[in-house]
């Protein structure tokens, strides 16, 4: 690494922990980015299906999946953009018959993307914590409340699930509201639930707490979007990645840092201060953690995953996602 930074072209979403490498008060060593703000649900298509990028932030299944196909144009960066748990995207339809995850067996399920990231750890939980297969549902693939949206990864589903497409004009919720679905796997709130119907309520009612239980047993936080690097990138600079994965947290601890803060509050959350002391109280004082140690249960977790629900030809373990020698 010597002479004239490398110029890298990088997609990612404004979030506190990359805005430090956005606005430049982190830099990474030998690297000038040329850094586009873009919404994941526009960047992924253009990275996964034209390679756009040198650097994006991508869909972890995804990601993990091309490794488990053998063919992956990419190496992961274990930089861990995105983390959501999942079990508030369960709904449920008033009058199915669904009071637990049990009663999930036989009923129709709508999802706007089967192999997405979200839909990836909620069947995975399902199957892990109340023996809920996917086969076990009927599953509905298309638009939430507009046209239906195209896989980014092709799907290959096992023989043994049952999955339609919505035809030409059907949605999510119109087919929930007309009875003809009995739960919703979405990864955003349905516009029914935000205008209060009273046909549609959560599975979890106190999701906090189920998602709480749920990792201090499991010690799995979610990881929905890492970072991908292009593997053409990588073979002909390989310091790139480390370069990367240090600015990347950088930038992290730069925001993090500044939560806990009693001169100012940085985000318009009346008891911020609480709500940090309690996330050091479940997850420790790294509590948004990068690197592939410190997030092993949850990568071994959408490892195991992928293969489990036909998104990936064989089980991977994330040394097969992830460049080494840089956690």
């Amino acid at each position: 690494m010597s002479g004239a930074p490398l110029r890298l072209k990088l997609a990612c979403w404004d979030y506190d922990r990359t805005r430090p490498l956005i606005d430049g008060r982190v830099k990474p060593e030998g690297v000038d980015l040329d850094i586009e703000v873009l919404r994941p649900r526009q960047m992924f298509p253009r990275m996964l299906e034209h390679r756009e990028f040198d650097v994006s932030e991508i869909s972890l299944a995804s990601l993990t999946a091309l490794a488990g196909r053998g063919d992956s144009p990419f190496v992961g960066v274990p930089v861990m953009l995105s983390r959501v748990f999942r079990h508030s995207c369960v709904y449920v339809r008033e009058g199915a018959g669904i009071r637990g995850p049990r009663d999930l067996i036989g009923k129709r399920v709508g999802s706007t993307q089967f192999g997405a990231t979200a839909t990836v750890f909620i069947k995975g939980m399902l199957r892990d914590e109340h023996g809920v297969a996917q086969s076990d549902m009927e599953w509905f693939v298309g638009g939430l409340d507009k046209p239906t949206e195209t896989p980014l990864i092709p799907l290959d589903p096992p023989a043994d699930v049952k999955l339609s497409f919505l035809g030409p004009g059907e949605t999510l919720e119109k087919m929930f509201a007309a009875g003809r679905l009995d739960a919703l796997f979405s990864i955003l709130i349905p516009p029914s639930f935000l205008a209060g119907a009273p046909h549609i309520k959560r599975l979890f009612p106190d999701y906090r707490e189920a998602e709480k239980d749920y990792y201090r047993r499991t010690r799995i936080f979610p990881i929905m979007h890492t970072l991908a690097l292009r593997r053409d990138v990588c073979e002909k600079h390989p310091w790139v990645a480390k370069s990367l994965f240090d600015a990347f947290l950088a930038a992290r601890k730069t925001a993090l840092d500044d939560l806990y803060d009693t001169d100012a509050l940085r985000l318009g959350l009346p008891w911020l201060l609480d709500h940090v002391e309690e996330l050091w109280s479940v997850f420790g004082k790294d509590w948004w953690a990068y690197g592939v140690e410190a997030n092993r249960p949850t990568l071994e977790a959408v490892c195991r995953y992928v293969q489990q629900q036909g998104l990936s030809p064989r089980a991977v373990a994330p040394e097969d996602v992830f460049v080494g020698g840089i956690d």
